[in-house]
């Protein structure tokens, strides 16, 4: 009786569709972030009408979403910044001008609130000085709020001391 050799089994990669929904199971993507994150594993036996092709099913299937992507990045990155960051982000991320509208306009109405909770978490009280209202100011804006909102948070008060 001839002796039984253990078989290895030979580890295949994972398709190119396996791959993007092991990343979608995670956190959302917009397209243009997977398709770069995919391009990466084309083999010679794939070509680039195979990524879009897979794009195009997830797309359909409801797996991938600009939309959405744009409203849980917008929702999750406001808690830390402003709206122009927010923007920038989603813009720089290949989310169409018409969803950032879209996003930016929910996140609007707490725009005040959220640096009125930053302001406070980073200073706490009011600047004494110029100096101190100018660093508070650079701070918010910094983080993409507007100069109207930074202003309201800030509450430019006049210094006598000065």
């Amino acid at each position: 009786m001839p002796e039984e050799t253990p078989r290895k089994a030979k580890r295949q990669s994972p398709s190119l569709k396996a791959r993007a929904v092991r990343y979608l199971s995670r956190r959302e993507y917009s397209r243009l972030e997977l398709e770069k994150k995919l391009r990466a594993y084309l083999t010679e036996d794939e070509s680039e009408d195979d990524l879009t092709a897979v794009l195009n099913d997830l797309e359909q299937k409801g797996y991938l979403s600009d939309e959405r992507f744009a409203q849980t990045r917008a929702r999750v990155r406001a808690a830390r910044y402003g709206n122009a960051r927010v923007a920038y982000e989603l813009k720089a991320s290949g989310v169409s001008s018409e969803l950032i509208a879209n996003a930016i306009e929910q996140l609007e109405e707490t725009e005040v609130e959220r640096a009125k909770a930053l302001w406070q978490k980073r200073f706490g009280k009011p600047a004494e000085d110029y100096k101190e209202r100018a660093k508070q100011m650079r701070y918010l804006l910094a983080r993409g709020f507007s100069m109207e909102v930074a202003r309201q948070v800030v509450q430019a008060d006049d210094f006598e001391d000065l």
